[in-house]
């Protein structure tokens, strides 16, 4: 069978030898997706890397062992055939989007890649009456379940403790830079760059609704600047900091949300209680962020508090004083 067209088959349709060089053309993308994997992972992840070569390598002798029968049983021409050409044949994961999953869920992403081959042939198998077709569907769901029991055993032999704790380490480093620590700059500079204006605004006009508006706009302008800042500053391949849109995004969002913390109670219409939320509201935001420093940044909490606290008490009384007068 060649496929000739966007019209999928189903696999009732395919033959014998079509299963078969559907197999082998699998084969031959799981190889190339596990040494994807394995060079993504080389330089942070050496332990992983060396895992996934090991897998590519026995798919690589599962290809030779597919093509040598499908030699034997029907020549020499392999028929054109993959998985994208057959409904309902599980599909791989684009390698682009694989590039931002961390090292555990690119290793679950292998588990997968081996769990839905071998539930595929077994479903197939369970539907033919043919016996010889059922005895090739029972032999590649019996491989496809090895290639699972095989990355186990490559897991145990070279991800031992102190690779996994290693690898750990790195990960949750690189999650810091691309995450939190973006993250906590936008919080912070949301938090606190737009206490004046909104306390300004609430003691000037009296007037929640407007005082509202002000901080949406201060907080929305705000994450829009941070997030492109963030982004433009650096392009993480030297830094390592990781994805510019990650962490663009990581410190816009954050700034936003720091600013519409202490702007949202102003959609109270009482003017004295939307005032009191607001001000618990900034007493709370500012210990989180100490906080936040001190458990992921390392920042003595003292000096954290200090920086914070006082720094967005001072800035909130500058912002009352501004409106009063």
């Amino acid at each position: 069978m060649i496929w000739n067209g966007p019209r999928k088959y189903r696999f009732a349709d395919l033959g014998e030898q079509d299963v078969l060089a559907l197999a082998i053309s699998s084969e031959e993308d799981d190889a190339r997706i596990y040494r994807s994997y394995a060079q993504r992972l080389r330089a942070d992840y050496p332990a992983s890397a060396a895992l996934f070569e090991d897998m590519a390598r026995e798919e690589d002798d599962h290809r030779r062992r597919l093509i040598a029968l499908h030699q034997e049983r029907f020549g020499e021409v392999i028929p054109l055939l993959r998985r994208e050409h057959v409904s309902g044949f599980p599909a791989r994961r684009p390698l682009w989007l694989v590039d931002n999953l961390g090292i555990d869920r690119i290793r679950a992403e292998a588990g997968m890649m081996e769990r839905d081959a071998r539930r595929f042939y077994e479903l197939a198998a369970q539907r033919t009456g043919d016996a010889s077709t059922r005895k090739l569907l029972g032999d590649l769901a019996a491989a496809e379940a090895g290639h699972a029991d095989l990355a186990t055993s490559l897991a145990d032999t070279h991800l031992g403790e102190d690779a996994r704790s290693a690898e750990a380490r790195t990960e949750h480093r690189q999650f810091v830079l691309t995450w939190v620590q973006p993250g906590l700059a936008g919080l912070m500079d949301g938090s606190v760059s737009t206490l004046a204006p909104i306390f300004a605004a609430a003691f000037a006009t009296g007037d929640t609704g407007q005082t509202f508006r002000v901080g949406l706009a201060a907080s929305i302008g705000a994450g829009i600047s941070m997030g492109f800042t963030e982004a433009a500053s650096d392009d993480g391949t030297i830094s390592g900091r990781g994805s510019p849109l990650k962490r663009g995004l990581a410190s816009g969002v954050m700034t936003t949300v720091g600013g519409l913390g202490h702007a949202l109670p102003y959609l109270v219409p009482h003017f004295a209680t939307a005032t009191a939320i607001a001000l618990a509201v900034v007493f709370v935001e500012l210990w989180a962020i100490a906080w936040i420093q001190n458990r992921y940044m390392q920042t003595p909490f003292w000096r954290a508090a200090l920086q914070v606290v006082v720094g967005g008490s001072l800035v909130l009384g500058a912002g009352i004083v501004i409106g009063f007068g």
